[in-house]
């Protein structure tokens, strides 16, 4: 079901009593942009892109970067309530997203042209993004335009609102003189903002209008007396009081703010981009600290629920072939490999969401938060009939399904790095490398960590690091690349490679070497000078 700015606000009330019905949330979200061109540079373990050299802080911060140049363009959220103790009905909802733009507050944000042209191959909508993306904002920006509003300021935020607000006002002074009291004229076609500021600039500037929204692009302007301006003014339901207008700009960051205090398990499949979007786009901008941006996702949610972290321990259990994305994997679930019984969820989308059922929409938010739910009950129904050796005495309920998935709670999946996951309720446990690697280059000057890369990338796929002038550091997630490359250059002419040895290889530990014979050998020359001069005496 898609939801848009023109409607957002009437489907809040649904969407609140179904958040709190539902048993658990899973959710999805497509970006601008993943990793930004503008932060790399010629060194491959360097900028924004991911390395096996990472820990999670330096991920972390390198990710931080990137979240902070890329928006959302449309968040899917399914909600997955428990209609019987194995039915599960699903409302899927597709969220377009758009910067709010209100007043002061203008956000900057970057387009990837891969990122761009990989959603329109999907049949992504851009005039949706851009005309009918349901606002938000952070506490931060929100703080901002509270101060804006309590200063009364009536700045704008752009040059096409500045010509819109000049044409209503021209418009409104011309038509006010001649206006009798109570006769009304109809200001048309304004955009977002427009329709609040509009209101608040004629009533600044006018004290015998009033004003009034029709639909969303659309002023009713009133002549009134003073008198009569002054009651309305006192009036709960009047749009433009403060309240009202930061409830309207706030827009999505309402209902996260529904999730949050739901605390319902939040279900998402290779979602720590997704988490740090929803800390900075919803909540506050990231913070330098990796650890309390942990703190502040687990405050946020307590429990989540990685379907990637999940599917890759069963995949190696139950020995599927390998699949990479998540159509595929719920595929896989839905196939004769993995046998059906009477107990299985039964999974059913609402009417109002059948289109799903009926058609595959792969990578459109809506579409995908509904797989991610989906392949989250089948996963736990696997391991559950596992665990008892598939002698289930009946149906099983949610909470069975939670206590099944116990190991895997609050470990999100983290690619190609120094562990396997990150634990947002704990310490997170380093993963197991085949050995690092060290290159010492002879008789090839100038070697860069892109040539060292393009190198190897024939035989097997390293992360490259340079460790001294001659030196490079390669790091595989791969036992049989190591040997490979152990074997076939064993004899090259420019290029030594050997397993590396921190006492042997270490700069720093070099340099301590260097530095302790040093200082040994002016300490046995002291000696030997200091003996001979007592000689001579």
């Amino acid at each position: 079901m898609e939801v848009g700015a023109a409607d957002f606000e009437r489907s809040l009330p649904s969407l609140r009593g179904r958040v709190r019905r539902a048993v658990f949330l899973a959710f999805d979200m497509e970006f601008t942009g993943l990793y930004s061109a503008s932060l790399q540079n010629d060194k491959l373990s360097s900028g924004s892109v991911p390395s096996l050299f990472d820990s999670p802080m330096e991920r972390y911060l390198k990710a931080k970067q990137s979240v902070q140049h890329f928006t959302v363009t449309q968040l899917g959220l399914a909600i997955f309530s428990n209609e019987s103790s194995n039915k599960y009905v699903v409302h899927s909802y597709n969220f377009f997203l758009f910067p709010s733009t209100w007043g002061v507050t203008d956000v900057e944000f970057t387009l990837s042209a891969s990122s761009i042209q990989f959603l329109s191959h999907y049949g992504f909508d851009y005039n949706k993004f851009l005309k009918d993306g349901i606002p938000y904002m952070n506490e931060a920006q929100e703080k901002i335009l509270h101060q804006y509003l309590l200063e009364g300021s009536r700045k704008v935020s752009s040059a096409l609102d500045r010509d819109a607000l000049k044409k209503a006002i021209d418009e409104v002074t011309c038509w006010i003189a001649a206006a009798e009291e109570e006769e009304t004229m109809i200001l048309q076609d304004l955009s977002g903002y427009q329709v609040l500021e509009v209101q608040l600039v004629l009533r600044h500037a006018l004290r015998n209008v009033w004003t009034q929204p029709l639909g969303i692009k659309k002023v009713m302007v009133k002549k009134v007396s003073p008198q009569r301006r002054r009651l309305l003014e006192n009036s709960p339901d009047d749009c433009c009081q403060k309240e009202l207008i930061l409830r309207s700009a706030r827009g999505f960051t309402n209902l996260f703010q529904i999730l949050v205090q739901a605390k319902k398990p939040l279900v998402g499949h290779n979602m720590l981009m997704d988490l740090m979007h929803l800390h900075d786009k919803f909540y506050k901008p990231l913070p330098e600290s990796y650890e309390e941006f942990k703190g502040n996702i687990h405050n946020l949610f307590p429990v989540l629920i990685d379907t990637k972290t999940v599917t890759k321990s069963i995949w190696k259990k139950c020995q599927f072939p390998l699949r990479s994305s998540l159509l595929e994997v719920y595929a896989v679930l839905c196939s004769n490999l993995n046998p059906k019984d009477s107990m299985c969820p039964k999974i059913a989308l609402a009417s109002e969401c059948s289109r799903y059922a009926e058609k595959k929409s792969p990578h459109e938010a809506g579409y995908d938060a509904f797989l991610c739910g989906s392949v989250l009950l089948k996963s736990a129904h696997l391991l559950l009939c596992t665990s008892t050796d598939g002698a289930l005495e009946a149906d099983p309920c949610f909470p069975q399904y939670l206590s099944v998935l116990a190991e895997y709670l609050n470990k999100v999946n983290f690619i190609r790095g120094g562990v396997s996951s990150i634990n947002f309720s704990g310490e997170d446990v380093p993963c197991h490398h085949p050995p690092l690697l060290v290159v010492h280059v002879r008789g090839w000057p100038g070697l860069n960590e892109r040539q060292i890369y393009q190198e190897f990338k024939a035989l097997c796929r390293f992360d490259v690091r340079r460790l001294s002038k001659n030196q490079f550091l390669l790091l595989s997630n791969k036992f049989k690349q190591v040997r490979l490359v152990l074997r076939d250059y064993k004899h090259h002419p420019h290029l030594r490679v050997s397993v590396y040895g921190h006492w042997r290889h270490s700069p720093g530990v070099n340099c301590l070497l260097q530095v302790s014979g040093v200082v040994a050998l002016w300490s046995v020359l002291a000696f030997v000078l200091g003996g001979a001069t007592c000689c001579l005496f």
